[in-house]
C-alpha cells in the first residue's frame, strides 16, 4: 500500500499540554486526509517533530520506506527552521508543504495567546518555507483549509504524481530491437534516464518474444480471439492475420510478466521471426497500462506508462500518439494524429473495428489492427526529449475534435485536435522547443499534473497554452539553455 507520511512541525518550548494538543489535531487531520486519498495512498500520522534529531529521523525513515511515495509537511506551531536542515538534506521523497490550520475560523470572542501559540501555521510555515527555499528543495505548496475541496484536490493531484514517480523508480523498459536507424529525437541516454527517473531501459532481441510465440497454443489464441470478438467488431475475413496478432499478444504478455516489464518498444526494422508488425497486440497492451513506443522510442514508452499510472481512476484516456498530417484550412487548422498501427483503443469514440490491410513499410505480411475515430474534449500532448545535458518535457494544451468528414480509405485509428493558442503559434512553439513527433496524449491529465511530475523529477518543462506568445517563448528557451550551461 502506498503511504504518505504526515509530518507535523513544532518545538520543545511549548510544554506537554500544547504538544499533546498538536499531536491530537495532527492525527485527526491525517485520518481525514487518509479517507480522502485512500484510493491512492494511506496518509500516516507521524509523531510531532520538536527537535533536529526527531526531524532527521522521520525524514530518513520516510526516505528508506519503499512504500512511502511522499511526505506532507505542516507546521502546527512555530518550528525553528535550522532544526530542519539535516532532515531536509536527507529527504529523498517528494514533498507537499500543506499551509493550513486545524481550525477553519478564528474564535473571535475567545481567542487568546494560548490559542495563538498553538495555531500559528501562518508563522511556522513561513519559517519552514524559507529554509526549503534556501536549500533549493523542490516541493509543492497547497494553501487553504485542509477540508476544502480545492485543497483536497491539490493534495490528491500531488498523491497521483508521487505514485506515478514512485512507480517509475523501479520500472523496467524493454527495447525489442533498437532505435530506428538515423532517427535523432527518439534516441536518448538510457543511463541518464535511470539516474533521473529510475527507468531501467535495456535491449532485448526480438527473438526472445519469437521463441515464446512459437510455443503459444491454439487454445490460448482462441481465448484471445474470444476477447477480441467481445470488445471489437470483426471487419475482416482474414482470420489468419488476426490469429497471428493474438499469438503476438499472448507472447508479449508472457514476456512482460516474465521480465517484469512496464513499457516496451519495437521497430519495423527488426522483425526477424515475426510475420507481421505487432498491431492489435501493442494496442491492447497500451490499453492495459503497458507503455509503448514505436521505432525504439523508449522515452515515450516509459513516459506513457508513468502518465497512465498518474491518470488511474481519473477518467479520460492516456496513451501514445504521433503527429502525422494537417488540415491547413485558414483559421480552422487541424492536426491529424495517428500511427501505422499502434493507437490505444482507450481513445476510441465508438466500438473499434478489427481490419487487415497492407503496410507499406517493413516488408512483412498485412497486419491486423484496430481502426476507429477518436474522442473529443480538452487534453494535453506531452513529449520528452534528450537535450544532451538534460531532459526536457514539452507540454501543449490541445482540444480534441470530431473528424470533420469520414476517412474511408485511411485504415488506422486516429485523433484530430486543434493547437493552442492557434495553429501557427502552437506549432512553431513546439518546433522551437524541440518537441518530438511522438507524444503521450491525455484527456485525464492537465498541464498542472505534468508540472508536478517535472518538479518531483527535476525535469525541465516548457508549456504551450492559450497564453503562449512566441517572442516570450523563445526568450524562455534561451534562458533555459543559459541556465543549463551554468550548471555544467
Amino acid at each position: 500500500m502506498n503511504k504518505l507520511y504526515f509530518i507535523t512541525g513544532s518545538q520543545d518550548l511549548y510544554g506537554e499540554e500544547t504538544l499533546r494538543q498538536a499531536a491530537s489535531d495532527s492525527r485527526e487531520m491525517a485520518d481525514f486526509l487518509s479517507e480522502k486519498l485512500g484510493d491512492i495512498a494511506e496518509v500516516c500520522f507521524e509523531p510531532v517533530v520538536t527537535t533536529a534529531a526527531e526531524a532527521e529521523n522521520v525524514c530518513v525513515k520516510a526516505s528508506a520506506d519503499k512504500d512511502c511515495i511522499g511526505v506532507i509537511m505542516w507546521m502546527h506551531t512555530f518550528s525553528p527552521a535550522k532544526m530542519w536542515i539535516r532532515a531536509l538534506k536527507a529527504l529523498r521523497k517528494p514533498m507537499l508543504h500543506l499551509h493550513t490550520q486545524y481550525n477553519e475560523k478564528l474564535p473571535y470572542d475567545s481567542i487568546d495567546m494560548d490559542f495563538m501559540n498553538l495555531n500559528q501555521s501562518a508563522h511556522g510555515d513561513r519559517e519552514f518555507g524559507f529554509i526549503c527555499t534556501r536549500l533549493g528543495i523542490k516541493r509543492e505548496v497547497a494553501a487553504g483549509y485542509y477540508k476544502h475541496d480545492d485543497v483536497i484536490g491539490k493534495i490528491r493531484s500531488f498523491a497521483h504524481a508521487a505514485a506515478a514517480v514512485n512507480f517509475g523508480r523501479t520500472m523496467k523498459v524493454a527495447m525489442l530491437g533498437n532505435n530506428m536507424r538515423d532517427v535523432a529525437v527518439t534516441d536518448g541516454d538510457r543511463v541518464e534516464s535511470e539516474i533521473c527517473y529510475g527507468w531501467n531501459v535495456n535491449y532485448y532481441g526480438i527473438g526472445d518474444v519469437v521463441d515464446i510465440a512459437e510455443k503459444v497454443t491454439d487454445a490460448e489464441i482462441d481465448a484471445k480471439l474470444s476477447e477480441y470478438n467481445e470488445k471489437y467488431t470483426m471487419a475482416t475475413d482474414n482470420t489468419a492475420a488476426v490469429r497471428e496478432q493474438a499469438k503476438y499478444e499472448v507472447a508479449l504478455e508472457k514476456f512482460i510478466e516474465k521480465e517484469n516489464i512496464g513499457a516496451f518498444t519495437d521497430t519495423f526494422q527488426d522483425l526477424h521471426g515475426l510475420r507481421q508488425l505487432p498491431g492489435i497486440a501493442a494496442q491492447n497492451l497500451m490499453a492495459k497500462g503497458i507503455g509503448f513506443g514505436p521505432e525504439g522510442d523508449y522515452k515515450t514508452a516509459a513516459l506513457g506508462a508513468v502518465l497512465f499510472k498518474m491518470a488511474e481512476g481519473r477518467g479520460g484516456a492516456t496513451g501514445f500518439m504521433e503527429d502525422y498530417t494537417y488540415d491547413l484550412t485558414g483559421g480552422e487548422e487541424l492536426e491529424l494524429a495517428a500511427h501505422m498501427l499502434e493507437v490505444s483503443p482507450v481513445f476510441a469514440a465508438g466500438k473499434p473495428e478489427i481490419q487487415v490491410h497492407p503496410l507499406g513499410i517493413g516488408g512483412k505480411e498485412d497486419p491486423a489492427r484496430l481502426v476507429f475515430d477518436g474522442i473529443d474534449g480538452e487534453g494535453i500532448a506531452v513529449s520528452m526529449i534528450d537535450m544532451g545535458d538534460r531532459f526536457r518535457l514539452v507540454c501543449a494544451d490541445i482540444t480534441l475534435v470530431k473528424q470533420p468528414a469520414p476517412m474511408p480509405k485511411l485504415p488506422v485509428a486516429r485523433l484530430m485536435w486543434k493547437l493552442k493558442p492557434d495553429f501557427k503559434t502552437g506549432a512553431a512553439a513546439w518546433i522551437y522547443a524541440g518537441g518530438a513527433h511522438h507524444a503521450v496524449v491525455s484527456t485525464a491529465l492537465t498541464k498542472d499534473d505534468i508540472r508536478l511530475f517535472a518538479k518531483m523529477t527535476d525535469t525541465e518543462l516548457v508549456i504551450i497554452d492559450d497564453k503562449t506568445e512566441i517572442n516570450a517563448f523563445e526568450q524562455q528557451l534561451a534562458m533555459l539553455d543559459m541556465m543549463a550551461k551554468l550548471r555544467r
